[in-house]
């Protein structure tokens, strides 16, 4: 949590902690390792981040990091270890908790008689009373020695691999993951298939074909309800903070440390761009942890990463080979390895506003505790590459600047977006973090979070994404989009009553509007276009006979209003967006739609026969690609008629850099 005002409680342990980094500081000047003339600013940055003041001069580059651990050791007069050459007792290690000891950056390492060396990477009395308890020692009974953080991560990753891949992937709880019931979704469809033949044959084919035609259109009708209530909601109430105010951090007196995990998979292509990107974040560095999570049986993008030299705001972590391999899965191994108290995700094609970060720790500072999560808006640099992005960028500027406002503001469950979206750590870890088997496990953590009575506010600040622009690929994605709501839906509905009680009778409906109206509407697609084009030639459908006479006029205005209530959804975030020049292309979105019931029929397939598998969506093959690495001439909006105005003030920025990463 931010602060605005002294730490009462700072007293004689914070004094002592700065009075030590000024004599670090002046151990370092005197033998030549840190400028003196940056030694003031560097401890005024310590004083700002309350970090130790190693760690502030790694941050700037200021200090490498073996000099600072070689000079910290010598100034405490500590032996520092080598964890590679000499590994730490196995059972000493037995009596520890991984999760504990890789928060306070120790590990056990040897027993002389009744003692036990304990190696730190911040040697001070605090740490090593939070290390004595981590390992199950006796308050006293340990002695310190010194080694990199980094090398006692990797050097626990290694002693226990098999416990933490476990611990990945099962840190939801088993009632509140699709893995109590993922293995066996072949009995349930044959049961389910076996059901529906048995309606068939005692009422009779038309008769049930009405039945779902009528909830296709109930389903409809909900959907229209919340795209029109947020409609109106986004003219009538408007946002308190100025839209393009910027973060003012200066009026903090302390800031949180902030932990990035970046998921990455086979996304070579994109990795300069994406450190790039990284590298234009406006936070103190110091306060900056961004983890690279590398799969380990992903060899080429392991070598990628190692090839190149990474920030020193940045690291790679590897996480140990599954036959489980799914993005949750991999950012709950990593969070235990996370050093912030708020922690965030971007994917590899992310690139996000700069000013990001410093936006999300203003929004939680001025929001209840109760606001667990944060989420930006995304957008996409390629929208105006061919019909299928524009009809994307559509999508995307609908949901993120009016539905979900609109969510928000009526107080559903807000399904979260997979990226640029940021927790409180602590939150986080109480619901159980992601669930490791939903391939759709941003929108299921976004209904846990609700369930916890926690909540989620979603901000102005943007991030460019490239929009999947190839028919085929588009529709593998939106497939594993489509299963995980099926799945998510799944998985809370195997306990309504506990669900209704979690949620409330509202928070109940919004769950089952936003969970499966899109899927149902999808779905139902072909058997509404099919009774369309059958009415239209003439021929009245044997299941639309049987719908009751009373209810056809209710249906036709609920079908025309949905339609008309889309479009105008859709203008209004367009306007709102800067993208109004996208509104021709809303003429084209039905030939967009069979996309998406073939993402539909495909994700119904999958969520029998391989629940768990992760379609895995390619980056870096847009033509549109102003981040490039080579130099670019210059970049013009008028050349992307998708970006808007806010959009062109980011990708102006990354062309930029990108153009001084060619340079250097």
């Amino acid at each position: 949590m931010v602060s605005e005002s002294p730490v009462p409680a700072a007293g004689f342990a914070s004094a002592r902690a700065q009075s030590e980094a000024e004599r670090f500081g002046a151990y370092l000047a005197s033998r030549g390792l840190i400028d003196p003339g940056l030694l003031a600013r560097a401890l005024a940055r310590q004083r700002r981040s309350r970090r130790p003041l190693g760690e502030v001069l790694v941050a700037h580059g200021q200090l490498s990091r073996r000099d600072m651990v070689r000079a910290l050791g010598a100034f405490h007069g500590i032996m520092e270890v080598d964890l590679a050459a000499a590994p730490a007792d196995p059972a000493l290690l037995a009596r520890c908790s991984a999760a504990a000891c890789l928060d306070a950056g120790c590990i056990p390492w040897r027993r002389v008689g009744s003692t036990v060396i304990v190696v730190l990477a911040d040697p001070t009395p605090e740490r090593l009373r939070e290390a004595e308890q981590a390992c199950g020692l006796t308050p006293g009974t340990a002695a310190v020695a010194l080694a990199d953080r980094q090398e006692i991560e990797a050097a626990l990753a290694l002693a226990f691999r098999d416990h933490l891949a476990l611990r990945a992937g099962r840190r939801t709880r088993e009632e509140l993951s699709c893995r109590s019931w993922g293995r066996h979704t072949r009995t349930v469809a044959a049961a389910g298939v076996a059901l529906a033949l048995l309606c068939f044959a005692l009422f009779g084919i038309a008769p049930c074909l009405a039945v779902i035609f009528c909830l296709a259109v109930l389903s409809n009708a909900a959907t229209t309800a919340l795209r029109l209530t947020s409609l109106v909601m986004s003219w009538v109430i408007e946002d308190r903070a100025p839209p393009h105010e910027l973060p003012r951090l200066s009026r903090f007196r302390t800031l949180p440390q902030v932990s990035i995990l970046v998921p990455l998979f086979r996304e070579t292509e994109v990795l300069d761009r994406l450190l790039a990107a990284l590298g234009r974040l406006d936070y103190p560095a110091e306060l900056l942890d961004i983890i690279l999570v590398l799969e380990e049986d992903d060899t080429r993008m392991v070598e990628a990463v190692q090839a190149r030299s990474l920030p020193p705001t940045c690291r790679a972590l590897t996480v140990p080979a599954d036959s489980l391999r799914t993005k949750p899965r991999a950012m709950n191994y990593a969070l235990d390895f996370c050093r912030g108290e708020i922690l965030g995700i971007y994917d590899a094609e992310d690139q996000p506003d700069p000013k990001q970060v410093a936006t999300v720790v203003e929004a939680f500072a001025e929001s209840p505790a109760r606001v667990a999560c944060i989420q930006a808006r995304l957008s996409y640099f390629n929208a105006g590459e061919n019909w299928i992005s524009r009809c994307f960028a559509v999508e995307y500027a609908t949901w993120f600047n009016v539905l979900l406002k609109g969510v928000q503001r009526v107080r559903f469950p807000v399904p979260l977006g997979g990226t640029s979206v940021f927790f409180r750590r602590s939150a986080l870890e109480a619901v159980g973090a992601w669930d490791a088997h939903n391939v759709t496990e941003d929108a299921d953590l976004g209904m846990r979070l609700a369930r916890f009575g926690l909540r989620t506010r979603v901000i102005d600040s943007i991030t460019l994404e490239e929009a999947n622009c190839r028919a085929w690929p588009w529709v593998k994605q939106r497939s594993r989009w489509q299963k995980g709501y099926m799945v998510t839906w799944i998985t809370h509905m195997l306990q309504p009553l506990q669900l209704w009680r979690d949620l409330g009778v509202y928070g109940f409906i919004g769950f089952q509007v936003l969970m499966l109206g899109g899927a149902a509407a999808q779905l139902s697609l072909p058997l509404l276009w099919l009774g369309w084009l059958m009415s239209s030639l003439g021929f009245v459908p044997s299941w639309i006979a049987a719908v009751p006479a009373p209810l056809m006029p209710a249906i036709a205005v609920s079908l025309l209003v949905g339609q008309v209530v889309l479009f105008a959804t859709s203008i209004r975030a367009l306007v709102n967006t800067g993208q109004a020049r996208l509104i021709p292309w809303l003429a084209i979105l039905p030939l967009y739609w069979p996309l998406g019931a073939a993402a539909a029929y495909k994700a119904l397939f999958e969520l029998v026969f391989k629940p768990f598998y992760w379609d895995k969506t390619d980056h870096g093959v847009s033509v549109v690609d102003p981040y490039g690495g080579q130099p670019l001439p210059g970049f013009r909006p008028a050349d992307h008629p998708g970006i808007g105005p806010e959009e062109a003030v980011v990708v102006e920025e990354a062309a930029h850099a990108a153009r001084v990463v060619a340079r250097a």
